[in-house]
């Protein structure tokens, strides 16, 4: 009769959530830590602030942003960039991911590992980034391409396991 009790039920709905929680916070964490490596910890800074207030949104603690804000003013973050990866996905659907790593390699290796997995191949600069326009929102599609069901899944699926590495910060698709 384990696991029938219900602190039992709390305690892997709270681990579910709780991680959730974490791969958001250390994303922002990542984003605050390089904005403030730029503007050299001033928390006025407009780029900074949204930031921070985005951070605030998902419930992120103040002591987590005092302690990223503090880690790139003191230039222990590492050198932070921000990069682009495209690929294909199903049904020849544009895909194009955003990272912010400090270790190009390691990024690369696990976005390529992640589209293997899914039976895709990353792309090279430019392969998909021909059918999209960059706002300042992100990345918006010039078309974009109908995916039956069975491929809508497959999407799903690569998109999901690309968002669940803590590097990945957005990834767009041209998918209708």
């Amino acid at each position: 009769m384990s696991g029938h009790n219900k602190w039992s039920q709390i305690k892997n709905k709270k681990a579910v959530t709780d991680g959730k929680r974490s791969k958001i916070f250390s994303k922002y964490a990542r984003l605050i830590s390089l904005e403030s490596k730029k503007c050299n910890g001033d928390t006025s800074s407009a780029t900074l602030r949204s930031v921070i207030e985005k951070a605030k949104k998902e419930n992120m603690p103040s002591d987590n942003i005092e302690r990223a804000v503090k880690k790139g003013k003191g230039g222990e973050s590492g050198e932070m960039e921000t990069i682009i990866y495209e690929g294909y996905g199903p049904a020849g659907c544009g895909i194009i991911i955003e990272a912010l790593t400090d270790n190009r390699n390691k990024a690369v290796a696990e976005i390529k590992h992640i589209f293997t997995k899914n039976g895709f191949v990353l792309g090279g600069p430019g392969a998909a980034s021909w059918n999209f326009d960059k706002t300042a929102d992100g990345y918006v599609p010039k078309m974009t391409t109908a995916l039956s069901d069975e491929e809508l899944q497959k999407l799903e699926d690569i998109v999901d396991d690309l968002e669940d590495n803590d590097e990945v910060q957005k990834v767009y698709t041209s998918a209708e």
